[in-house]
């Protein structure tokens, strides 16, 4: 049935580890493949799992400072492309562009570092482009990608997995896209306040 999809490759990339290597052992053990970046890559190796770099699909490293890891055409691509449709299918294989089925991702933590009174500057750099970006794509394309958008999913995906192995129907991939279109919009909210003040 074309509502159930089936996650075979989860780009993971998130600033909060704790709770993640419960999913982590889940994912694994459903055979489900890791591409991830930076400190969450050594995290989901640490663990003894294998872990495909962003960088060896974008053939880019992490540049300017880390500002830009995840945003190219590749990783997007992936994770935008609609897997009915005929033309996105040869632009994907004319491109190798790899199919991303789930998106694990949180973001910076703006407001916690708004109120620890930081400086503007580091304030700035909690402003979250790549994360915030994910999580719109991974939502918009919901009816091929599921999109964990902060670690409060984590037991509800971990309980979807544990019902249903590594498949997803499309009411499930729904109400995460709602949640996380509610995490983009708190957070954009938050940034828009501290911008106004």
């Amino acid at each position: 049935m074309a509502a159930t999809k089936q996650i075979k490759t989860a780009l993971i990339s998130v600033f909060h580890k704790d709770g993640l290597d419960t999913l982590l052992a889940k994912l694994n053990e459903e055979g489900v493949k890791f591409l991830s970046t930076g400190g969450t890559q050594k995290f989901i190796e640490g663990l003894g799992y294998e872990c495909q770099t962003v960088e060896s699909v974008t053939t880019y490293p992490s540049i300017l400072g880390g500002r830009v890891k995840t945003l190219h055409p590749k990783i997007f691509g992936g994770i935008l492309a609609r897997r009915d449709n005929e033309n996105d299918k040869k632009q994907m294989a004319e491109y190798e562009i790899p199919s991303i089925d789930l998106v694990i991702v949180d973001l910076y933590p703006f407001e916690d570092t708004v109120a620890s009174g930081a400086a503007e500057n580091d304030i700035i750099e909690k402003i979250d482009i790549g994360g915030i970006s994910l999580i719109r794509a991974g939502a918009k394309n919901f009816k091929d990608v599921v999109i964990i958008p902060s670690k409060s999913e984590y037991s509800v995906l971990l309980n979807i997995l544990n019902k249903k192995g590594a498949n997803t129907d499309i009411e499930d991939r729904r109400m995460f896209a709602t949640r996380a279109f509610g995490v983009s919009s708190h957070y954009d909210t938050a940034i828009h306040g501290w911008f106004e003040k």
